[in-house]
């Protein structure tokens, strides 16, 4: 579940906070970098129970108007079709989640008025009138529902991010990323798909936690090497005077390039030119990518890249 490119902005972070620190203590820092890692999964498991919450609060609310004192033909009659929904049925049930929950003790109890207020902004949006008017009924259906209520109302509540924000410093810049995990999670489901219904792993794979460790440690133990990558390669500039967060990102960006054999040079540009966006000004942007071309070519003609493995021809 947890990209590499969710890992390079996690491992940024923590270099941010490494270097930051007056303290600097590798083995901390690095049990810093896999929390972080580990509160995106929550946040998977989290916003998953979001859903069952809202429909939970729904049925509570026809509930209510049904024991009115005098309730009318509408309350007695309710459209069921959300709190009915096969889909939302199929994560009530599902025990990996539950687990999960269970496990963390995350909860959305503690937060009503959130619930309501999603409830209601939903309610009132076209996707939902579409959803409950329309005259068929099937499981896919139910199923885009949900995915929707994900892109086109969590996605953009700025009340979700404000209590997310509360909750934990580093749930923010994850939102994005792990609900469009968990449209890929919704897919995976099917009509037939029980309680044992698997959800996405925390890696796609043992050599992405390892990714993780080696690029933070290998990015610390080979600093001064790679400050002086970046101090040659930028010589028109005072090092001092460029952006901390530049220099930590082409640090990371340089240490892929010489200690990590298996990652194509053109992916790792790629992806630090795609992290500069969120982090750097255009302008930064424009001068990473040219110190990081420049130093990439120095280094193929000094015989220091050296790559290797399926489609890595011709890099070294």
């Amino acid at each position: 579940m947890i990209s590499r490119r969710i890992i390079r902005t996690k491992v940024l972070q923590v270099l941010y906070a490494y270097y930051s620190s007056e303290e600097k203590s590798l083995n901390n820092t690095e049990k810093e970098l896999f929390f972080c890692i580990h509160k995106t999964y929550d946040l998977y498991h989290y916003l998953l129970a979001l859903v069952i919450d809202i429909a939970d609060y729904a049925e509570g609310r026809i509930e209510i108007k049904k024991n009115k004192h005098q309730p009318t033909h509408d309350d007695l009659h309710p459209n069921t079709k959300f709190v009915s929904n096969l889909f939302i049925q199929q994560l009530r049930v599902n025990r990996q989640l539950q687990a999960y929950l269970n496990q963390t003790k995350l909860s959305w109890v503690n937060h009503p008025e959130l619930i309501k207020e999603l409830y209601l902004i939903m309610i009132e949006s076209e996707i939902y009138s579409e959803y409950v008017n329309s005259e068929t009924r099937s499981f896919i259906d139910d199923r885009k529902f949900v995915e929707k209520i994900f892109n086109k109302i969590f996605l953009v509540s700025e009340e979700l991010y404000e209590v997310l924000e509360e909750q934990s410093i580093y749930w923010n810049d994850d939102i994005e990323f792990v609900i469009s995990i968990i449209t890929k999670t919704i897919k995976k489901f099917n009509e037939f798909s029980d309680s044992d219904q698997r959800l996405m792993p925390m890696y796609k794979d043992d050599e992405d936690r390892v990714f993780a460790k080696d690029l933070f440690r290998k990015s610390i133990l080979n600093h001064d090497e790679l400050h002086a990558l970046i101090k040659v390669h930028s010589s028109n500039w005072d090092v001092e005077r460029i952006a901390f967060m530049d220099i930590l990102m082409m640090q990371l960006a340089i240490t892929e390039f010489l200690y990590f054999p298996s990652i194509p040079t053109k992916v790792t540009m790629n992806e630090y030119i795609e992290l500069s966006k969120y982090y750097s000004t255009e302008k930064s942007r424009n001068f990473i990518n040219g110190i990081l071309d420049k130093t990439l070519k120095d280094l193929k003609k000094e015989g220091k890249i050296n790559k290797a493995g399926r489609g890595l021809v011709g890099e070294s």
